[in-house]
């Protein structure tokens, strides 16, 4: 099943290219505003997921091309971010130590929605394309054999990261949870329609142009080991996060007026902008065309505006 809000945050369920207005099924859930309507559903979903699929069989559905999406998971109480969690093509010889890093869900945005590039003295500004797993209920200190069963489905995320920024060694939280740093969507699939979240190809374009292209099989520390680790540190609530990382080398600059598209295999495709007031610029290029054209430094230099180098 894929689970959306659309509009005005209604609950919607998608049936083809349309989508089924659900809100009526789901209306008995306790909840405050959309954020905890959908953790509570995600948490009861075995007790109203024949209701949903009456509903969505028998309800009208209208193009998704005529509603505004929003992100299906507007106020997760937890983001985490594996760090390093790729072998990047082979080039790594062993696995990086695992890690992981916190997000603060006021950078959550969804389809349609436009990452914003603070006035800061970033190095440079960049998505990464991720696949995140959504928590289905309560996860504290599981064991790596369990891990499968605590989760809930799949949705497209894209890790916003701001490089670069002072002191070094003292810079995830700044350069990570900026607001409008954390786009998912365009809707959450649910765990039993992907046969394998290991082997599922990752595609991000850039205006049209194709820049990070992996497949999740490079994984470094496989999904129960990432839910193992970051329930051996804390509790993750029903409707949480957890992103499982990406292949760097593509890896590219985000410039003002950039139009970003993001598909993993089987999760849609989730559709953004950025703005950059400043009117900054980079070279168009990921980190593996820069390192093979000998450049220094692992990303490419900025060329204009604010906190662009002088130029010797």
């Amino acid at each position: 099943m894929k689970l959306l809000f659309f509009d005005d945050f209604k609950l919607g369920v998608l049936k083809g290219d349309a989508v089924v207005d659900v809100s009526q099924t789901v209306r008995d859930i306790p909840h405050t505003g959309p954020h905890n309507l959908i953790s509570g559903l995600i948490e009861r979903f075995a007790d109203y997921r024949a209701a949903l699929e009456k509903a969505a069989a028998s309800g009208k559905g209208v193009p998704v091309s005529q509603v505004r999406i929003r992100p299906p998971l507007p106020k997760p109480v937890n983001i985490e971010c594996m760090a390093v969690n790729y072998m990047e093509d082979g080039t790594r010889k062993e696995p990086a130590p695992i890690n992981a890093f916190h997000k603060s869900p006021s950078a959550i945005i969804g389809p349609g929605d436009t990452m914003v590039l603070p006035d800061i003295p970033a190095t440079i500004f960049e998505g990464e394309a991720e696949m995140a797993l959504v928590i289905g209920k309560r996860a504290s200190h599981v064991k790596a054999a369990d891990a499968m069963d605590y989760i809930f489905g799949y949705v497209n995320f894209i890790d916003g990261s701001a490089r670069g920024v002072l002191p070094p060694g003292n810079v995830f939280y700044q350069m990570k949870s900026r607001d409008t740093f954390g786009p998912i969507g365009p809707w959450i699939v649910t765990a039993d329609e992907i046969a394998d979240p290991h082997h599922l190809q990752i595609r991000l374009w850039v205006n049209g142009v194709l820049m990070q292209n992996f497949n999740t099989s490079d994984m470094a520390h496989k999904i129960p080991r990432c839910v193992e680790w970051v329930t051996s540190i804390h509790a993750l609530e029903a409707g949480d996060i957890l992103a499982t990382g990406t292949n760097h080398r593509g890896l590219n600059p985000f410039h003002d007026g950039d139009q970003v598209e993001l598909e993993t295999e089987g999760l849609g495709r989730l559709r953004i902008s950025v703005r950059d007031d400043l009117k900054r610029t980079w070279a168009q290029e990921t980190r593996l065309q820069h390192q093979e054209k000998g450049l220094e430094g692992p990303t490419t230099p900025q060329l204009t505006g604010k906190y662009a180098p002088a130029r010797k």
